[in-house]
């Protein structure tokens, strides 16, 4: 939604709240459906109905529970029926500085200080714990923002006494626990309230009043960076940028002003911008977002512009390069279907509102940020969250790597006549093992990420991942491919739960990156083999239908399985193990 995406009006989001939830249940696109705890040190509740409108904008419809006014640490530390009930799927705990208990003043020593440093860290960390031994789900905590005065002055920040010193130490002590562990992510208001501006974010009166930690005004901004980790934890991230050239990347129209027309560099004000912008862009390639072009102009110009000696962006940044005079919107769809992703998943960047207009109204799903002057173009893209990372792992890396290896399979199965000697040519390997720990958070990712070749879309977090795979109920397998081309990583998650002689097949997904490549019937054969070590006389599948993932409705079917029951458009499979034979041809299995 236009309105929802940075920058917004604020004082319009407040008082339009409601009709925009009610124009975001009514849309058509598809939702998933999550329990919200947020424990609040303030006032909670308009954060709680801003977020509401940001993760429907995501495609999260939440359900929430609230504590009372500054009750966070007595529903975190003792039992609590309505939230234990409750069973969250995410927990937020809103605390700012004015819930920090210790504090630290200028008669004070230095070891005084650290000792007040280290009972309000332990403090936090034992509600922590607390939550993920009760619930075992994403946890969401709060950084602090600065105070609004400095006692000391300057000395304030550098003096261990002084409190802006004490809470930038608290911060790291969080920053260190985080980056220690899964499943547990720092909302930076420390940033966002730099950003807004600490005077005015501090807002007393309302403090006063009202116990608002924050003026009302920055509360969707805010309620915008919380939802931003909401929905990446929950797979609603984009993945991919769609870029406009002349007056995106560069200011003028190479097509008229030639090569050397072009403003981009250190020779001018625009030039500089336009620069920054394209090293902002190259480094989201390193957070393993797809870059691409979608640009009206002739290709040899646009691969000129591309090729300017200040340009930072050159051809082979991009896997798909659409340069021509056809209509944007079907570009995007069509580079989508080349990459083997949804259109949904991409951002769209172009300078010309009209263009802007046409795509977001013809593509569902698109993010279309409005790009107001080269100087606002990071900002835009970075507050919006895109891409925002809450989990990294090396196959994130290389994303870009693997989808480019991918474009020259592409050109290479086009001189095969036979599909089939064409894969032979590709040399696969694929590694196919149980859930090793290294591998855990890709998997995990894969769970939340993986639409369309994903039989019954069960999502799992880093927690209930672990807990299955160290769970000798289930049968647990992912999958590498390689070949001559690269190496894709981890690319397919089967888990099979032993019930007795069946094994119920809870989740199958594979990653859009290896479609058609056979690695469904490697995975297939190595739960076979799996499932008959284990005693089991029969495979159960289950197929539940999605906005996206109609691609594998006949995946059991085409396996050989049978079908033993239907409700609506959703169905379940049985394979009899007995005489199994491998299916997989083409895939060397190495271990």
């Amino acid at each position: 939604m236009k309105e929802l995406s940075y920058p917004f009006d604020p004082g319009f989001l407040i008082k339009k709240r409601k009709k925009l939830k009610r124009e975001l249940l009514e849309n058509n696109v598809p939702k998933i459906k999550k329990k919200i705890a947020v424990l609040g040190g303030s006032t909670t509740s308009d954060i709680i109905s801003m977020l509401d409108i940001f993760l429907l904008d995501n495609g999260i419809e939440a359900e929430f529970y609230e504590s009372e006014y500054n009750r966070f640490w007595q529903d975190a530390m003792f039992s609590n029926e309505e939230l234990d009930s409750f069973k969250p799927d995410i927990i937020y705990i809103h605390t700012t500085s004015r819930n920090i208990m210790e504090k630290v003043t200028p008669k004070m020593s230095v070891d005084e200080c650290k000792s007040a440093l280290d009972r309000e860290f332990e403090r936090y960390k034992a509600m922590w714990e607390s939550l993920d031994s009760k619930f075992g789900c994403p946890l969401i905590q709060n950084n602090f923002e600065l105070p609004f005065y400095r006692l000391m002055g300057n000395r304030d920040c550098y003096d261990r006494r002084g409190m802006v010193n004490f809470i930038s130490r608290l911060n790291m002590a969080f920053y260190d626990y985080a980056e220690a562990r899964q499943n547990f992510y720092i909302n930076d208001i420390n940033y966002i309230s730099a950003c807004y501006g600490l005077d005015k974010w501090t807002a007393l009166d309302y403090w006063y009043m009202y116990k608002y930690a924050m003026t009302l005004d920055a509360v969707a901004e805010f309620a915008l960076n919380l939802a931003n980790i909401i929905k990446s934890v929950f797979g609603k991230n984009k993945k991919a940028v769609a870029l406009d050239l002349d007056n995106t990347l560069w200011g003028g129209v190479v097509g008229d002003d030639g090569v050397d027309g072009i403003e981009l560099g250190e020779e001018t004000p625009n030039g500089q911008a336009y620069r920054e912008f394209q090293s902002y862009i190259r480094q989201l390639k390193d957070i393993g977002v797809m870059l691409t072009v979608c640009s009206k102009n002739e290709e040899e110009n646009a691969l000129a512009g591309l090729n300017h000696p200040d340009s930072l962006l050159k051809p082979e940044e991009f896997i798909n390069i659409k340069a021509n005079w056809e209509n944007k919107d079907m570009n995007i769809i069509n580079t989508a279907s080349e990459m083997n992703i949804f259109p949904d998943a991409f951002v769209f960047v172009d300078d010309n509102p009209a263009e802007r207009t046409i795509v977001s109204s013809q593509v569902p799903g698109i993010a279309v940020p409005e790009m107001n002057g080269v100087e606002n173009y990071i900002r835009t893209i970075d507050r919006n969250g895109y891409f925002e990372v809450t989990s990294f792992s090396e196959d994130d890396l290389k994303r870009n790597e693997m989808y480019a290896a991918n474009a020259k399979r592409a050109k290479a199965m086009q001189s095969f006549a036979d599909y089939t000697e064409y894969l032979l040519s590709l040399d696969m390997e694929a590694e196919i093992t149980d859930f090793l720990p290294v591998y855990i958070q890709r998997i995990t990712q894969l769970t939340n990420k993986s639409n369309q070749f994903n039989l019954t879309t069960k999502r799992y977090t880093q927690s209930e991942m672990e807990q299955c795979a160290n769970d000798p109920n289930f049968i647990r397998l992912c999958g590498r491919l390689k070949d001559k081309f690269g190496d894709n990583g981890i690319v397919s998650v089967v888990i099979g739960k032993v019930n007795l002689d069946v094994v119920e097949i809870e989740l199958w997904l594979m990653s859009c990156r290896v479609l058609k490549r056979d690695m469904e019937l490697a995975m297939l054969d190595a739960l076979s083999q799996k499932a008959v070590e284990a005693g089991a006389k029969k495979l159960r599948g289950y197929y539940y239908r999605t906005a996206k993932n109609k691609m594998v409705a006949g995946l059991y079917e085409s396996f050989g399985f049978t079908k033993v029951s239907q409700n609506g458009e959703d169905t379940v499979w049985e394979l009899d193990l007995e005489g199994y034979k491998n299916k997989n041809k083409v895939i060397k299995i190495v271990n």
